[in-house]
């Protein structure tokens, strides 16, 4: 029986046990899932007619515009948040300490305060009647003291010798942070980064606090606003709304998972020549270099050497 690092790998006894506890794990959740099914059924939620609702032309009109409306909302966020990360990385790496003192307190106080009041006190302070880009504005503020933090990880990660090798080869503050340490740092950092971009489009649902029509704006409008048979189509709705967004987030994760394995195939640095390739260009150089010493044009065979 052999060993790994972090478990001992189980015996027999305990993968017996093992067996035992993923079948009754199993059993226990398919009757859950059983017994959720057989409610709805009874209570009308599984009637086609409930699902039928998404096939009226005005539910659909509703859903694709409130998909625009969360699409438009997130990508104003995504901007904004990786922008505004950026720039808190740098001040709080700044060497001045007012910057960085700044920085880090505007961090630490919006990232301590919860989202859904940050985007309503911008909202009734500022932009009553522009509710997208109070939602875009509280979305950037809250995910872009989050992205400092991960982009200041980022480069506190890169080695310190690339940092002073840049500064020996006389490169100012600012060239360093640009084409040194940023660049790695995003690499580095980057399904962070997407994921707390994932966690900003799943926010973008808050919006339906400042009566933005987004998605969970319409699905709550849809859900309490049509009847089918006497009842609302809330699970139908739900679920129809739950799909889209997990299909969006799993959208940008397979752009993550793209652009991450791109970065990796990406050649990057300076091509160095194998050990043979050299020795030829060597061997070349000296023969040739030889052959000007030796021989050269005016018909001597070198320095004070005449042919007969």
């Amino acid at each position: 029986m052999s060993a790994s690092v972090l478990f001992d790998t189980p015996g027999p006894k305990a993968r017996a046990r093992n067996r035992i506890y993923a079948v009754l794990g199993t059993v226990a959740i398919v009757a859950l899932l059983a017994v959720s099914v057989i409610r709805l059924s009874d209570k009308g939620h599984l009637d086609p007619a409930m699902w039928d609702i998404f096939n009226y032309a005005g539910i659909r009109q509703n859903i694709a515009d409130a998909l625009l409306a969360t699409l438009k909302a997130f990508g104003l966020a995504a901007v904004g948040s990786l922008v505004l990360g950026v720039l808190l990385a740098v001040a709080r790496l700044s060497d001045h300490a007012p910057i960085r003192i700044v920085a880090t307190g505007f961090i630490e106080v919006f990232r301590s305060i919860p989202l859904l009041i940050t985007i309503y006190a911008v909202w009734v302070g500022f932009l009553v009647d522009y509710s997208m880009w109070a939602l875009a504005i509280g979305l950037s503020i809250y995910n872009g003291c989050v992205q400092a933090e991960v982009l200041r990880a980022g480069v506190n990660s890169v080695p310190k010798g690339q940092r002073e090798a840049a500064y020996a080869l006389g490169m100012t503050k600012t060239q360093v942070m640009t084409t040194v340490l940023m660049p790695q740092a995003v690499r580095a950092m980057l399904p962070t980064i997407i994921s707390q971009l994932v966690v900003t489009l799943k926010d973008t649902s808050l919006g339906f606090v400042i009566l933005y029509p987004e998605l969970l704006y319409s699905a709550r409008l849809i859900a309490s606003n049509t009847q089918v048979n006497g009842q609302y189509p809330y699970v139908s709705t739900i679920v129809v709304f739950g799909v889209i967004y997990i299909a969006l987030c799993v959208v940008l994760s397979a752009l993550a998972t793209w652009i991450e394995k791109r970065g990796r195939r990406a050649k990057t640095g300076i091509v160095v020549p194998d050990a043979a390739a050299k020795q030829v260009v060597l061997g070349a150089d000296a023969g040739q270099a030889f052959g000007n010493t030796a021989g050269g044009a005016d018909g001597t065979d070198g320095p004070g050497i005449t042919k007969n």
